[in-house]
């Protein structure tokens, strides 16, 4: 008699092994098949968490455009062409004084950072995040960089909020975020590399100086916002060659998904229920 003998990947070596490990014998990394540890392992890989933050923005882009497609603005001009309604982008997470001071949407502080107003707005982001990503993971870490691109977004937004912004969305507050840690990195590791890295961060806040100058309807105060709160947290947490709390980091990171899948989630429920006519506009 022949026994059939299934294999798969190691999520985390990539190795052929099978499929009835419970330890992958190359690596040691447990359970290897279960989707829960590859989904944890994807999310904390160097190689791979830019992706899938591209993913997550790219998913929740064409569930807005799904979700409506009857209002999806096909316009010459590149600024609004693929725009979603405001009405779906409203059900699906956008932030501003109108959705928290008349509906308490407080997740949206969350939510807006993955949902965009256009494929340009998203395509300009997701280039900005995959640039200034690559030296973030490197220079502080998996674990400190979910830190910093979550509560840098909630920040941004959360001055947009109180400052008066009634509507906005965009991955634009957290990538600031990134580029404020980007410059702390900088100014603290000193040297002739900190140096370089100061020179260069600096030239992307003259730019997106000049890009809300320029362009009607930046939200520049969650840009400012986000860029403070990427300094704060990078402030508080250090970056790789100071290595303490490394287990905090983790616990704090892993909140920080949790929270960002249970708001994404709960928000694509929401759309859905509506969409079905069980939830009223």
């Amino acid at each position: 008699m022949t026994q059939k003998t299934h294999a798969q990947l190691c999520p985390n070596c990539r190795k052929l092994i099978s499929a009835d490990e419970k330890k992958c014998p190359f690596c040691g990394t447990a359970y290897p098949h279960f989707f829960l540890k590859q989904f944890l392992i994807k999310i904390f890989k160097k190689d791979s968490v830019l992706i899938l933050i591209t993913l997550m923005n790219a998913f929740m882009f064409s569930a807005s455009i799904f979700f409506n497609l009857s209002t999806v603005r096909l316009d010459i001009n590149p600024l609004v062409f693929l725009s979603p309604d405001n009405e779906t982008l409203f059900w699906l997470g956008a932030s501003g004084t109108f959705p928290i001071n008349n509906y308490n949407h407080w997740w949206s502080l969350v939510t807006a950072n993955y949902l965009h107003g256009g494929l340009l707005h998203i395509v300009l982001n997701m280039l900005a995040l995959n640039q200034i990503g690559k030296l973030i993971v490197s220079e502080y870490g998996v674990s400190r960089f979910w830190i910093i691109y979550t509560a840098s977004g909630v920040i941004g937004y959360f001055v947009s909020w109180f400052l008066g912004i009634t509507f906005t969305i965009g991955a634009s507050a957290a990538v600031c975020g990134l580029i404020g840690a980007g410059l702390f990195f900088g100014k603290t590791q000193g040297g002739d590399y900190g140096y370089a890295i100061y020179r260069h961060i600096s030239g992307w806040i003259l730019s997106l100086f000049l890009f809300g100058l320029l362009v009607p309807g930046i939200n520049n105060w969650a840009h400012a916002g986000g860029l403070l709160g990427g300094v704060m947290t990078a402030f508080f947490l250090g970056y790789n060659i100071q290595p303490k709390y490394k287990m905090l980091h983790r616990i704090l990171a892993i909140v920080c998904v949790a929270i960002t899948i249970l708001c994404l989630g709960f928000t694509l429920g929401l759309s859905a229920f509506r969409l079905a006519g069980m939830v009223k506009g």
